[in-house]
């Protein structure tokens, strides 16, 4: 889809700090780190909504997205993390995105999303 942001980030149209990356999926910064290491896991391919994922396609998304909750949470001293779907209007971009949302509790600073990037690639 010409226009949608994530079919763009996905073309390297747009610039985002990538994760990861393979044939079929991407996983990416959110431009809002709250909390610090908000990623997204999309399929490159344009998918609306969660109901017109695959089978396979979805299992491939959650197994991506538990790999890198597992390394979001070491390097950036998480002690708890949710993943989740929006669907219909609490889907701000038209484009299926699994949310890892890696957090502490009554955690009062954020880093940007250029500070978390640099702790992710620091080995």
């Amino acid at each position: 889809m010409d226009d949608c942001l994530f079919c763009k980030i996905a073309r390297k149209e747009v610039k985002s700090h990538i994760l990861y990356e393979d044939e079929d999926l991407l996983v990416f910064l959110d431009l809002d780190q709250n909390p610090s290491g908000h990623t997204l896991v999309i399929p490159k391919k344009h998918i609306t909504d969660v109901n017109e994922l695959d089978h396979d396609t979805l299992i491939k998304i959650f197994d991506v997205a538990k790999e890198m909750q597992n390394t979001l949470m070491t390097k950036l001293h998480k002690k708890a993390s949710s993943l989740n779907f929006n669907y219909g209007d609490a889907q701000v971009i038209k484009h299926v995105h699994l949310h890892i949302l890696p957090h502490n509790f009554h955690e009062k600073s954020h880093l940007s999303e250029e500070e978390v990037y640099k702790l992710l690639k620091d080995e």
